[in-house]
Parts: C-alpha cells; sequence; structure tokens
C-alpha cells in the first residue's frame, strides 16, 4: 500500500519557482511563461498573490492573482494532472476568489483558452460568465475566452442575507 500525502497549499517562494516553471512547461507547453515571467510577477508583492500545492516536497499545483483595483485578475491556475479531479482546483480558485474580495476587487477577470472545458467548466460553477472571445489569443491560433465574475453583487447578496 502506498502511502499518502497531504497536499500542503501554501504561499509561494523565490525557492519555489524552478519547480513551478518546470510544472508549467509540463502543463503547457505552448504557452508556458517563461520563468523570468514568475520571476517578475512573485516580486511584486504589493499587488500579486501566489501559492503553491506541495506534495511530500514536489510542487503539484500553483496560482497567482493580480489585485489592482478594482479588478483582480487570476494570472494563472495549474495543477498537476495526477492530482486533478481531487477537488484542488476548486480550493485554488476559491482561494483566488476569496482574495480577491478580501482586497476590495469588484470583478474577478480571467483568460481560459477555448479549447479546455474542464477549466470553463470549473469557472462557470463558481458563476464566470464569458464576457468576449479573443480571436488567436494563444499560440497555435486557439481563442481565449475572457470570463468575468463580479463580487460587488455577491457581496450585495451576503449582505440581504445577514440583514
Amino acid at each position: 500500500m502506498s502511502e499518502q500525502h497531504e497536499v500542503l497549499l501554501r504561499r509561494m517562494q523565490p525557492d519555489d519557482l524552478q519547480a513551478v516553471h518546470d510544472l508549467e512547461q509540463q502543463l503547457f507547453p505552448e504557452d508556458a511563461w517563461p520563468l523570468a515571467g514568475f520571476e517578475s510577477e512573485l516580486a511584486q508583492r504589493d499587488t500579486r498573490t501566489y501559492w503553491v500545492y506541495e506534495d511530500a516536497g514536489r510542487v503539484v499545483g500553483y496560482a497567482g492573482l493580480c489585485v489592482v483595483l478594482p479588478i483582480a485578475d487570476v494570472q494563472t491556475i495549474a495543477l498537476h494532472p495526477d492530482y486533478q479531479g481531487r477537488g484542488l482546483g476548486r480550493k485554488l480558485l476559491s482561494l483566488l476568489v476569496q482574495t480577491a474580495g478580501e482586497k476590495n476587487a469588484l470583478d474577478v477577470m480571467l483568460e481560459v483558452r477555448f479549447d479546455n472545458p474542464t477549466a470553463i467548466g470549473l469557472y462557470e460553477s463558481f458563476g464566470f460568465t464569458t464576457i468576449h472571445r479573443r480571436k488567436g489569443y494563444y499560440k497555435g491560433g486557439v481563442d481565449a475566452l475572457i470570463m468575468r465574475l463580479p463580487l460587488d453583487a455577491q457581496h450585495g447578496q451576503e449582505e440581504e442575507r445577514n440583514a
């Protein structure tokens, strides 16, 4: 019987960047961010927040959020295929949305490949809606869907329920 490890969710650190970049290249070979892109993002602590999932010392997922009020942008969200289907992506997205709300963003925006129905379904289950389709945005000519989740409406509904 193989030993089960608890998957730890924590803030991304500079020491994680090479492992994150390696996973990025594995998951998104055509569209991978360069290592310098991750370094730049992590350095912008006033507007960016990044997390990693770690299992037995190995980075198996990551996500990042940029908040420049009134908008929050999901910069990236990814999980190793062996860890998909366990609710970890949902937990990451929930953390991103929660963080955006805590930082007083009114909307959360993201871009997703049109040919990624699993991710699109996850985003739609959170209430994201497609507001635009960017033709040929990704390498290989794949379109991007621009999706938006209005947080102001969510906050208003929560306030009404709590009144």
